[in-house]
């Protein structure tokens, strides 16, 4: 299932689903910016990986890095607008393999079993669930 969905984002985006992620995670945050060390927990990687993945990600003009005033250590990943349109150009093939590779093969109940998993996960970790988004897929 995994494979399936980064084969597709290599091939039709060419990019591995981390990067699609990150840009993810910074479409959805305030001011489309997060500081480097929320970036990593977001993903679930480590600075040092997510440090490489901002690299290349700003080597393709996607996100930008900017050091923060009050904090002379932190720095804060911002989406640019090139890398917006990366997202959106990139979501719909994205979201169908999603939808072809897990969702279509689960019975409607398994769904929202799946959801009410997902959403006691994300509660826990004080994070959320777009009740709406999920139901889009």
């Amino acid at each position: 299932m995994s494979s399936r969905i980064e084969q597709q984002l290599q091939r039709d985006a060419g990019i591995p689903h981390t990067y699609y992620e990150i840009l993810v995670r910074l479409s959805d945050a305030p001011g489309n910016r997060l500081r480097m060390s929320e970036l990593a927990v977001a993903t679930l990687g480590s600075r040092s990986r997510l440090s490489h993945a901002v690299n290349r990600l700003e080597q393709h003009g996607w996100v930008k890095r900017e050091g923060i005033e009050s904090d002379r250590r932190g720095q804060v990943a911002i989406l640019t607008e090139l890398g917006r349109q990366k997202l959106v150009d990139t979501a719909p093939g994205h979201v169908e393999e999603v939808r072809q590779s897990i969702f279509d093969a689960l019975t409607p109940e398994q769904v929202e079993h799946l959801y009410d998993v997902c959403a006691t996960l994300a509660r826990h970790s004080g994070d959320t669930v777009d009740r709406a988004a999920w139901e889009r897929t």
